[in-house]
């Protein structure tokens, strides 16, 4: 009897057990089962083409179209100084004065030679001076007329141009060394501008075409200018070709030394236009792709060219074509051949 019951009770738990287990396995089996995977959810647009202006932003240092250093051919005093740093002139006016002893003695040199001639001609008119005489003075004259009017131009300094004094390098009272000049002047009504533009570009370049020139000092505005100069020659080195840029400066608010952004139109390309969310830059390689919905609804990575920045869009010059769907939204879970779901 004692028997029976110690099998009873072993045939109870085994019971028991058993049952815990299958609970147990079927447990692990309902958490073992594989989920059914999302497709991701994107956003689409349809890429569109339009015409993209062919622009050239260059950099370039404003420079006053003309500079004339103001010096005398001799060494001397200065007398007086008639212009200040800053102060507009014209083409013409005095600016400093030298000591002009040299110019008082040569001018009286001038009438006694000019007194002599007269003299000298009513004697050869009536046979009584030699051919030689005669000649001799008329040359004595020349060569004084000739020294007077160089003394004249050294000792009263004039202004060459329309302009203004942008450096004085002396004061009254002075001795002019010639070491430097007395006045810088420059004309800076219009200024002007030199950039390298591509061999590529050497046909698209013609006398007074405009471009737009952008100075820090005025954000936000623009001043015309045209071309002056293009230069016939190309760099060898840089394959670049000189064009001189000329702006009127009316207003006189571009000065010499600035730092100006002259842009030039070429022309318009009819290429794709897509949102710059749109474009995806490749780590590493700097590459930019874009994903490209497929008929069967997944994406293709797509290498594609990107163009100029226009706001919030890129202009695309390869790789897409005008009503290819792409992606806007998303592309974080997304990769090449995955298939998705289009947000509605």
């Amino acid at each position: 009897m004692k028997y029976t019951r110690l099998t009873l009770i072993a045939f109870a738990t085994a019971l028991m057990m058993t049952a815990c287990g299958s609970k147990e396995s079927n447990k692990n089996s309902t958490t073992e089962q594989p989920q059914a995977q999302v497709a991701p959810v994107v956003s689409i647009v349809t890429a569109q083409a339009e015409d993209v202006d062919i622009t050239n932003t260059y950099t370039s240092n404003i420079e006053a179209f003309a500079t004339n250093n103001i010096v005398s051919q001799t060494a001397g005093r200065i007398a007086s100084i008639n212009v200040e740093v800053g102060q507009k002139v014209r083409k013409g006016q005095l600016l400093a004065r030298m000591d002009d002893v040299n110019l008082a003695k040569t001018r009286m040199q001038y009438v006694n030679d000019s007194t002599e001639l007269a003299r000298l001609t009513e004697l050869y008119n009536i046979g009584a001076v030699a051919q030689a005489d005669y000649d001799m003075a008329k040359l004595a004259l020349n060569m004084t007329k000739k020294t007077y009017y160089n003394l004249a131009e050294n000792t009263y300094l004039r202004s060459p141009i329309n302009g203004v004094v942008t450096a004085r390098n002396y004061d009254r009272g002075d001795m002019y060394s010639m070491t430097q000049p007395i006045f810088v002047v420059q004309q800076i009504q219009p200024v002007k501008m030199l950039i390298n533009v591509s061999e590529s570009l050497f046909t698209d370049i013609n006398k007074d075409m405009e471009f737009d020139v952008a100075v820090e000092s005025y954000p936000g505005e623009t001043f015309q200018g045209k071309v002056n100069i293009i230069y016939p020659t190309i760099s060898a080195t840089t394959h670049t070709f000189p064009v001189e840029v000329i702006c009127q400066n009316a207003d006189l608010k571009l000065r010499p030394g600035m730092f100006a952004r002259v842009t030039a139109n070429f022309g318009t390309n009819h290429h794709v236009v897509v949102p710059d969310v749109a474009v995806v830059k490749q780590q590493g390689s700097g590459e930019h792709f874009i994903y490209v919905l497929q008929p069967d609804n997944t994406v293709k990575y797509q290498l594609v060219e990107v163009g100029k920045r226009l706001g919030n869009r890129y202009e695309i010059i390869s790789g897409i074509n005008e009503g290819d769907k792409i992606v806007t939204e998303g592309q974080i879970r997304l990769k090449d051949g995955v298939t998705v779901t289009v947000k509605q």
